[in-house]
């Protein structure tokens, strides 16, 4: 799942109404700034320069000892004779916090290179600076951007260094291979190289109120697994008091871009648009026609509530609203925090009748991207820092405070060994549900320009869907015909 990139603010849903934006049908804050970093990038190319940027993130707190490194280790000289590696990212809060002690521990390893985090706000934010900073000379290193900005930054022509090339020139151990398919094949381009390098990735999982199962007669111990035993499971729940059966957040995210994969569905042609830029959307099928309109009724029956775009509905299930949530896998730690109750964690649910499902889901997050045009030391030493971050223990680690995927699988065996999924079960359950089976075209990635704007073309469609507005078909159809304007504009400004 990504950070929060300014969700529109929704109001309360009754058991029959949805909780619709109050800006519903037009573009924010947010759209502005992904329309702009896709015509930054398509128009003319972004060129190059070598200024830095002098900035420092916040100071880094206690860690693990392998995120830290060494007390007193090689990287405790003068900063003053250290090459510094400017790194922009999008982490706040703890997941910020972690960043700097992962960042810290490799300044602390070594003694020729200092990386120096910069937050710059949401992940739309971030890669905006981070474009209109190359085409005016002024860009970092690395830029952290998120899963569905990788089109925007392959249109970038001649400003990105691809991870696989970089490792090579600089000689620095690398096997893409060890990274887990799912996640490698988000970020690698048709041949199979690694055009960024994978950072933090979720998944979207199910979690549900163990202690409301018991009370509504349902066995706490099987966690429904598709669509048919989710309805009757929430129906349950609301007949036993609880305000709502279940609810998701990132409406698109969960509902139509991971449900097409899981079921072997594919989103657009050409791949999912892996393929080419021509791509066009193929929402308007009638599988997902099915699914809306379940919601749509789930919704008017009050087993289903809508709770808004993005992260708004995340409070929904600790606070004992819903009973079930489908969320992202990296909200786990925060659940856990702030549930009063016994937790249980459950796969993605499918439709039983489609003989391709459960196939795999795919990841959200973010990756980090080499910009072209720092001093060839500077590469030298980014290599150096991502061949740190693959690292077994340094990856296990970081997937065990932050509650992201373990991207390869010798960090996953690490994890393993040490008992973490003995007590963390909902984090194996991730590592299952992208690893279930091989992906395909239409469950590897997405690869679509603009699609910040799309998708929130999309579920403004599923909102005028789920209050009744329009018929499932109607909104699928407005999706697509809305959707493909959007990737129309952006093919041509990336000629």
């Amino acid at each position: 799942m990504s950070v929060p990139t300014g969700p529109d603010d929704p109001t309360a849903a009754s058991a029959a109404s949805v909780a619709l934006p109050d800006e519903a049908g037009k573009i924010g804050r947010r759209a502005v700034l992904a329309g702009l970093a896709a015509t930054a990038v398509g128009a003319g190319g972004l060129g190059a320069a070598g200024l830095s940027v002098a900035a420092d993130g916040p100071a880094p707190g206690p860690a693990h000892p392998a995120m830290v490194g060494p007390a007193g280790g090689k990287g405790s000289g003068s900063p003053g004779t250290l090459r510094e590696i400017r790194f922009w990212h999008a982490m706040s809060g703890e997941l910020g916090r972690a960043l700097e002690r992962v960042v810290a521990g490799f300044n602390a390893a070594q003694g020729e290179y200092r990386v120096v985090p910069v937050y710059k706000g949401s992940y739309t934010e971030t890669v905006t600076a981070a474009i209109f900073a190359v085409r005016s000379g002024a860009h970092p290193a690395i830029v952290q951007v998120n899963e569905i900005g990788t089109a925007t930054m392959m249109a970038a022509k001649g400003a990105i260094c691809p991870v696989d090339e970089l490792m090579h020139d600089a000689g620095e151990p690398f096997d893409a291979s060890a990274i887990v398919p799912a996640v490698a094949g988000f970020y690698s381009d048709m041949d199979g190289k690694l055009l960024s390098y994978p950072f933090n990735a979720s998944t979207p999982i199910l979690y549900y109120n163990k202690t409301r199962f018991r009370a509504a007669g349902l066995d706490p111990k099987a966690p429904p697994k598709t669509w048919p035993e989710l309805e009757k499971a929430a129906a349950r729940l609301q007949v036993s008091g609880m305000q709502a059966g279940f609810s998701t957040h990132w409406p698109s995210w969960v509902n139509v871009e991971n449900f097409s994969a899981y079921h072997d569905l594919p989103i657009a042609t050409r791949a999912n648009g892996l393929r080419g830029l021509d791509a066009e959307l193929t929402l308007s099928n009638p599988l997902l026609e099915r699914h809306l309109t379940a919601l749509a009724s789930w919704q008017q029956r009050g087993i289903f509530r809508y709770g808004g775009r993005g992260t708004t509905a995340e409070p929904m299930f600790p606070n004992g609203v819903c009973g079930i949530f489908i969320g992202s896998s990296a909200l786990a730690a925060d659940v856990r925090a702030n549930a009063r109750f016994e937790i249980g964690y459950g796969m993605l649910p499918y439709w039983p009748d489609v003989p391709a499902a459960p196939r795999n889901t795919m990841i959200g997050g973010a990756s980090l991207w080499v910009l072209r045009g720092r001093p060839d030391e500077e590469y030298r030493g980014v290599a150096r820092f991502f061949a740190w971050l693959g690292r077994p223990d340094i990856q296990s680690a970081w997937h065990r405070e932050t509650g992201y995927l373990p991207i390869t699988r010798a960090a996953y065996e690490a994890s393993r060994a040490q008992g973490f999924y003995e007590e963390h079960p909902d984090a194996e359950l991730a590592i299952r549900e992208v690893t279930l089976n091989p992906p395909t075209d239409n469950s590897r990635a997405l690869r679509l320009g603009s699609f910040i704007l799309v998708r929130d073309v999309i579920e403004e469609e599923m909102e005028a869907a789920l209050a009744g507005g329009k018929t499932a078909k109607a909104a699928l159809d407005a999706a697509v015909a809305r959707g493909n304007e959007f990737l129309r504009q952006f093919e041509r400004a990336s000629r």
